[in-house]
């Protein structure tokens, strides 16, 4: 598309990040993704950039470790930030309404994936009466997994047929229920999720998770994976209840939805098609045509 582009990562220390701002001149746009300034980054981006495009795909003006205690800091930095830009770039309309007080140049580009990555039909299923429930994520958000718990074991104590995956660089046992442990890396975890069966999307519902983008959902449905969530900011919209998955409000909603996929293949092979038709319009080339039109009509 004719946009050319360097990439570097936002470095400590007042005087790296100096150097790195300054460099703003030699370019048309600066695009900063979910950093949030201080006063003296605040200012030397402004005086050297031409033009800055601020995006942000997280609730980062909350904590995420504790999202009820207010962050005065947090939240004047995030206001600087967006003040700051010339354009910003929300994943949903949650994040779009904390930045709009302070610029009202937004526009929503969902989180998206590149659906060529996902062939379904190249893929090697194994053929067992083994259900494999997934989760995919980091150790930093596990916990929101490992909450569930006692689902599962209700689950794997009544039922020997369902394992559940962990793809992730940290994990957990069960006692009722085998724990297939996939570590992740980019090379294998599209194999391991078209290999599974049931895509598993648990959050807590507070200030930091409704603004979350929804990206394990979309990886779900690009593997043809039919999904149980929580319904928590986007994950409600992603997940159609009743039609690519099931949206759980409780361990009992969890249980009754995992218990009726895993107990009926048809019913999760429609709903896993039904997700990865659905999944089509955040596919890289859609929204990458959408960022491409926004920067030149900005830039």
């Amino acid at each position: 598309n004719g946009i050319e582009c360097t990439i570097e990562k936002f470095p400590e220390g007042s005087l790296a990040r100096y150097r790195l701002l300054k460099q703003g001149m030699d370019f048309d746009a600066v695009f900063l993704h979910k950093k949030r300034l201080n006063v003296l980054d605040g200012l030397c981006l402004r005086q050297y950039a031409r033009k800055v495009i601020y995006d942000f795909d997280d609730a980062v003006m909350y904590l995420d470790r504790d999202p009820d205690r207010v962050s005065i800091k947090r939240r004047l930095d995030f206001r600087r930030t967006v003040r700051a830009a010339d354009l910003i770039l929300a994943a949903n309309t949650y994040l779009a309404r904390h930045a709009r007080p302070y610029n009202a140049n937004i526009e929503i580009i969902p989180t998206g994936l590149d659906l060529q990555d996902y062939d379904l039909d190249a893929t090697d299923r194994t053929e067992d009466r083994m259900v494999r429930l997934v989760w995919i994520g980091s150790k930093s958000t596990l916990g929101y997994l490992h909450a569930k718990k006692d689902v599962f074991e209700q689950i794997g104590a009544n039922t020997n047929n369902v394992v559940l995956r962990i793809i992730c660089d940290e994990f957990f046992d069960l006692q009722n229920m085998e724990v297939q442990k996939c570590r992740w890396s980019i090379e294998t975890q599209t194999s391991d999720l078209m290999t599974s069966d049931i895509g598993l999307a648990p959050l807590p519902d507070d200030a930091f998770t409704r603004g979350k983008g929804g990206f394990k959902i979309l990886q779900y449905a690009a593997a043809g994976l039919p999904v149980i969530a929580s319904p928590v900011g986007v994950n409600g919209q992603y997940v159609r209840d009743g039609v690519d998955g099931f949206h759980a409000n409780n361990s009992s909603d969890w249980i009754e939805g995992i218990s009726r996929l895993a107990s009926d293949a048809q019913l999760r092979k429609r709903m896993g098609q039904s997700a990865r038709q659905h999944v089509r319009r955040f596919d890289l080339p859609v929204l990458g045509k959408q960022l491409c039109d926004l920067l030149k009509r900005d830039v």
